[in-house]
């Protein structure tokens, strides 16, 4: 996906896929999932170091994310109890419907 910046140059737009749904978007419709030193935890500025997964903004692909192991494997790391609860419940806050 490209834009048409000022001056005519095209400025690019980076994509990311979605580990819920497996769509391919522009990265800023997504929310960004990161494994950390301190643990797994949502970045709201997409800037945070570490692995990170992206997930579309929706009840659907979340709770597609959390089933099995999918966030798991794209972090390569195993998911605390704790981390669990937090990540489900950011999901639960999101619209039904959300950015997709």
């Amino acid at each position: 996906m490209v834009q048409q910046a000022q001056g005519g140059r095209v400025k690019h737009t980076p994509m990311r896929t979605c580990i819920g749904c497996r769509q391919a978007q522009g990265k800023r419709t997504f929310v960004r999932v990161v494994r950390t030193a301190q643990g797994v935890v949502v970045d709201p500025t997409g800037k945070l170091a570490g692995r990170g997964a992206y997930i579309h903004r929706s009840q659907a692909c979340w709770t597609a994310a959390m089933k099995g192991s999918r966030l798991e494997q794209a972090l390569r790391t195993k998911l605390t109890a704790e981390e669990r609860i937090q990540l489900a419940a950011f999901g639960e806050s999101l619209d039904a419907v959300g950015g997709e």
